[in-house]
């Protein structure tokens, strides 16, 4: 379901309407790569959204992420710098 919903965001996206594209949607998508991943979360806005119960690694280039997760991040961070979305 995860990933119809990312399809759809990155889709919706790269239209005009992108401008408009809501930042929090971005941002908790990413952050649910991470979150899936093991990622032990720093700010309380994301340990308020994800918790960190189970988390394995405090640094993000330990989290052990696929080519395709690599990528799908990738994706949404480009997106958010092109929306301006805060980091």
């Amino acid at each position: 379901m995860r990933r119809l919903a990312l399809s759809a965001l990155l889709a919706c996206a790269a239209t005009p309407a992108a401008a408009a594209f809501p930042c929090d949607e971005l941002w908790g998508e990413r952050n649910a790569i991470y979150k899936d991943a093991g990622y032990c979360f720093r700010t309380e806005r994301a340990i308020r959204a994800f918790g960190n119960a189970g988390c394995k690694y405090d640094d993000l280039a330990d989290v052990p992420l696929s080519a395709r997760q690599r990528a799908t991040v990738a994706d949404i961070v480009r997106q958010e710098r092109e929306n301006g979305c805060a980091r």
